[in-house]
């Protein structure tokens, strides 16, 4: 069926929860450092023997954790990629030509609303280096059970197509080796999440957090929010790796939690009084309130200070 347009191609409003910190559990914290700071980008602004932050302009969004036993396993809810969200062409052109003189393996994809680049890091946990290019995306349809993107001069186009990338890297400014690492306007855009039960999920992050439907699919196992503003994409939620996964394993490599951001204190009380009346715990720490979506998924949810 098709979309509301409203959803998909308006500016509905101005956002109404961005992310922070991500935090991940990996095998070997040197190896995946060089990933993260050497093809990535990412620059380190603090390390320990059991931790690194990494991020841009001295702000972390990323923090890996070193002692996991294995890398990440299929089968189980979690991380399906997290996103770093590039401020504009000349960005993405340099992460993608660091990305092709690294020869590191990754995947340039247009996905009409973004483009976008996908690879792994060494435990095997994705990444996607993105454009938002909302601008291009007029509406969505489902056509046999699959998603098309209808860009705003009315052509269709599957959900991910191959990017062109000869464009892209004639926004490149040189073809130096050394490319500078991630701007300062880089941030985690949004995240993908494997989950055990889509509907729970959904509703979870739309009634109670505050997420706005965009896409909802269940014949797929699919489902994609907004929040708000003109980009459509801020979470996703499958459940590719089977409907009742688990979390995985103790001891596995994977997303230990993430951080949703809501604009002040108000909006804040406003969700953990949802929460709560719905019958969700939540454990108050530094910063905020730790909470758990109905597959386990971890995330802390904090307020921008006033």
């Amino acid at each position: 069926m098709d979309s509301d347009p409203s959803v998909s191609s308006a500016v509905i409003s101005a956002e109404v929860v961005t992310y922070g910190e991500v935090h991940l559990a990996v095998t070997d914290c040197r190896r995946t450092l060089g990933f993260w700071h050497d093809i990535v980008g990412l620059s380190l602004i603090d390390r320990c023997d059991e931790e690194a932050r990494l991020g841009v302009d001295g702000r972390t969004l990323l923090v890996l954790h070193h002692g996991a036993e294995q890398g990440s396993i299929s089968g189980h809810s979690g991380l399906y990629h997290l996103a770093i969200h590039l401020p504009n062409e000349t960005e993405l052109a340099r992460v993608l030509w660091r990305l092709i003189v690294s020869g590191y393996p990754q995947s340039p994809t247009d996905r009409t609303m973004s483009k976008s680049i996908f690879l792994h890091d060494p435990d095997g946990l994705g990444l996607e280096l993105a454009l938002e290019t909302p601008e291009r995306l007029g509406s969505w349809s489902s056509e046999e059970g699959e998603p098309r993107m209808i860009d705003t001069e009315g052509r269709t186009h599957s959900i991910a197509e191959p990017l062109d990338v000869n464009e892209v890297l004639a926004h490149l400014p040189n073809r130096d080796f050394d490319q500078p690492p991630l701007p300062p306007g880089a941030r985690i855009g949004h995240l993908d999440l494997h989950v055990s039960d889509l509907g729970a999920a959904f509703r979870f992050y739309r009634d109670l957090i505050g997420f706005r439907e965009h896409m909802y699919m269940p014949e797929l196992g699919f489902a994609d929010l907004s929040a708000g503003g003109s980009f459509p994409h801020r979470l996703a939620l499958n459940t590719w790796q089977g409907e009742g996964a688990p979390q995985p394993p103790p001891g596995s490599a994977g997303l230990r939690r993430f951080t949703l951001v809501l604009p002040g204190e108000q909006e804040l009380s406003g969700v953990l009084q949802r929460l709560h009346e719905a019958g969700h715990e939540t454990e108050p720490t530094d910063g905020g309130e730790l909470v758990s979506d109905p597959a386990g998924n971890v995330f802390l949810l904090t307020a921008e200070p006033s």
